[in-house]
């Protein structure tokens, strides 16, 4: 699946999300399935919330870790697509 790089996402409306200690749990209502994201996933999460693109995404993300720009793309990436395509998230 291919991400827009310059489009923001839409969380489903059938999502529920608590963060709990650094991490965050969500429930997808639809297929009532839970999901769990470790500690950048939840930082990728609340960027989405914050209507942040998947470009802004990195550049953020950059500022907060060390890593490569490449190998975060990569990641964000397959973090967004494994959402889309579990229903979780809209682009």
């Amino acid at each position: 699946m291919a991400i827009q790089k310059n489009k923001s996402f839409a969380v489903s409306k059938d999502v529920l999300f608590q963060e709990v200690s650094g991490e965050t749990v969500l429930l997808d209502l639809a297929s009532e399935s839970y999901f769990g994201l470790d500690e950048v996933g939840t930082r990728i999460w609340t960027l989405l919330n914050e209507d942040k693109t998947a470009v802004e995404m990195v550049d953020v993300l950059l500022e907060e870790y060390e890593v490569e720009r490449e190998t975060l793309e990569g990641d964000v990436r397959d973090l967004l697509t494994a959402l889309i395509e579990a229903g979780l998230l809209e682009q």
